[in-house]
């Protein structure tokens, strides 16, 4: 079992800058392709941001592209997300998941291709 933890959320205004933060404890997360999903009140869950286990590849959802940067430390079993150029529409609470990579990745947009949540950490981005 993996358990996360995010944290780094609060209220930012338009153009501001957050970093979200995701600590992992039970298993080393080495093994685990990590990715952020974000959901606003009425929408579905989107994808934002996955980082594959080694941290070589990122890939990002086409309405963060530019603004956001995934990235991880293993050593810390940790991993970030720096949002900057903040937008209202970018207001949402954002997850942190993992998928052990070793067994297979699926979609990686796909919510449902990972396996461990956290509680979530909310973002709101005043215009």
């Amino acid at each position: 079992q993996v358990q996360l933890v995010e944290s780094g959320g609060g209220l930012v205004q338009t153009g501001g800058s957050l970093r979200l933060s995701c600590a992992a404890s039970g298993r080393t997360i080495s093994n685990y392709a990590m990715g952020w999903f974000r959901q606003a009140p009425g929408e579905e869950r989107e994808f934002v941001a996955a980082v594959s286990r080694s941290g070589g590849w990122t890939y990002y959802g086409d309405s963060v592209k530019g603004r956001f940067t995934i990235s991880r430390d293993n050593a810390k079993n940790t991993v970030y997300l720096q949002m900057n150029s903040l937008k209202p529409q970018d207001t949402a609470v954002y997850y942190c998941a993992a998928v052990d990579q070793i067994k297979g990745w699926g979609t990686r947009e796909n919510w449902a291709s990972y396996d461990y949540w956290g509680q979530g950490t909310q973002v709101t981005v005043s215009s």
